[in-house]
């Protein structure tokens, strides 16, 4: 055998698998969704007016190594019915770098599931390719009838979500650590069976009634053989833009933007989207020829702002639930624009300046050492403090995006595209312990994960200005 038959054939990287696979969901949910590609391509025309008008925008995105991320990036959402197909699911997104991050309940919102993010986590990874999976499992304990919580108990215990060579090179990768360019190849085709449409419910008309008066939730997650994927989100750098201009490409979008309101400093997350589609399905039964409509699968876009710590995050919630206990956030223009204008005075609490919400410790930021700084460094003794530094022009900060998820925000999207009809309230409530046994592994803490980024950069930044150890000073 010759010396190139017989060596080992070179693994590829996860970020080249999760950029494949990334790729080959938005083809093939831009066929099942033909507004999806409508609302690719405005946000596109948004993304690119605004760097145009913006180069302080633009150059911040690209001192952060964001610039070229923007257009490839994208979140996709997945409900699950069992412990066994979230544990699989977690081996799947391992294949391409993707952990789950952060621990989701929105049974408090009416929604009887609870989820975790699956991302990158490495800085370099996240610029590369930032795609995220909201992954949902149901909470079947919340089905309070007890004779249909057992019927979909048994209708999910049938049915398998992952074709046999996907596990059979999830399965691969895991024994050999790595996966080849034509196995690659193979896994992402066969991963992407999991998270397509099916037209056909596994379920008989009648079965597919009593799920969804129970809660339309749970008829999506139980009628269908896998779970399709119900958004897939692009990221624009104005979503107030994106909103005004749906209509004009023939969507029309929900009236309130969840999350934060507009700032001259985006912080979290903002998400607007358009309402799901009534699709056609065929119920099985004898004769094969019930047919009838579910809506599940919907179009959302997203803005993306700093990270906020604890302490800015424990302000944040106050504001957002100070206004939506005061004014009712609703479908209609008069009560939008309340709801509104309500958002926008209550937010001025919270600092609209990159460095008040820096030295307030209200957000993270990624520190690097200017070539002044450096310049500066070879010839003289620095000062010794990181706000001097700063000052001087040696030490520059830029905000560290948000790479997660809002619950209140994500509630909103859902009960939007569920129907007004669903608010409901559950007695059970956060099971993280439950959720974390089906997944089989813990979930990382979003915070820490940003706040080591931060200390990193910080470190790093003064290792280059020949300056170790000193601690970054903010207002208590």
């Amino acid at each position: 055998m010759s010396r190139s038959l017989s060596m080992p054939q070179a693994f590829v990287s996860p970020d080249r698998i999760r950029s494949l696979f990334t790729e080959a969901m938005s083809q093939m949910y831009r066929a099942e969704v033909p507004q999806y590609g409508t609302l690719i391509e405005l946000v596109a025309d948004v993304n690119a007016g605004c760097l145009e008008n913006d180069p302080d925008l633009r150059e911040r995105l690209a001192q952060a190594g964001e610039l070229e991320r923007i257009d490839v990036e994208r979140h996709g959402a997945i409900r699950l019915g069992t412990a066994d197909e979230l544990f699989t699911i977690r081996r799947l997104f391992a294949v391409m770098g993707m952990q789950p991050v952060g621990y989701y309940d929105l049974s408090v919102a009416g929604v009887p599931v609870h989820s975790t993010s699956f991302r990158p986590i490495d800085e370099a990874a996240l610029n590369v390719n930032p795609f995220r999976v909201f992954t949902s499992l149901l909470r079947l304990e919340l089905i309070e009838d007890e004779g249909l919580r057992g019927e979909a108990e048994a209708i999910l215990a049938k049915r398998r979500i992952y074709t046999p060579r996907a596990v059979a090179l999830i399965e691969r990768h895991e024994q050999n650590g790595g996966l080849t360019e034509a196995e690659a190849t193979e896994f992402v085709a066969e991963a992407l069976e999991t998270f397509r449409w099916h037209g056909e419910a596994t379920v008989s008309a009648d079965t597919y009634k009593r799920l969804h008066d129970a809660h339309r939730l749970i008829a999506d997650v139980v009628s269908f053989k896998g779970p399709h994927i119900n958004h897939l989100t692009p990221r624009t750098l104005d979503i107030d833009a994106v909103q005004a201009r749906m209509p004009e490409r023939g969507i029309t979008p929900k009236a309130v933007i969840e999350g934060p309101p507009r700032r001259h400093c985006d912080i979290l997350l903002r998400q607007t989207s358009f309402k799901a589609l009534e699709e056609m399905i065929a119920f099985s039964g004898d004769d094969g020829a019930m047919h009838g409509t579910h809506t599940a699968r919907f179009g959302e876009i997203e803005q993306r702002g700093v990270a906020l710590t604890a302490k800015g995050r424990t302000l944040y919630d106050q504001l957002l639930a100070s206004v939506r206990g005061e004014v009712q956030v609703g479908d209609g223009g008069a009560k939008a624009g309340a709801y509104d204008d309500e958002l926008a005075a209550r937010f001025k609490a919270l600092p609209d300046s990159w460095d008040e919400l820096r030295r307030e410790n209200l957000a993270f930021f990624r520190y690097s050492a200017t070539p002044a700084g450096i310049a500066a460094a070879a010839g003289s003794t620095l000062p010794g403090d990181p706000e001097a530094l700063i000052a001087s022009g040696y030490l520059t900060f830029t905000p560290i995006v948000y790479e997660d998820f809002l619950p209140v925000s994500a509630a909103g999207i859902f009960q939007s595209n569920l129907g007004t009809d669903q608010q409901q309230n559950y007695a059970t409530r956060s099971n993280r312990d439950a959720f974390e046994a089906a997944l089989g592994a813990t979930v990382q803490d979003e915070l820490a994960l940003y706040a080591e980024r931060q200390a990193a950069s910080l470190d790093s930044a003064l290792e280059a200005l020949g300056l170790v150890g000193l601690p970054l000073k903010t207002v208590a």
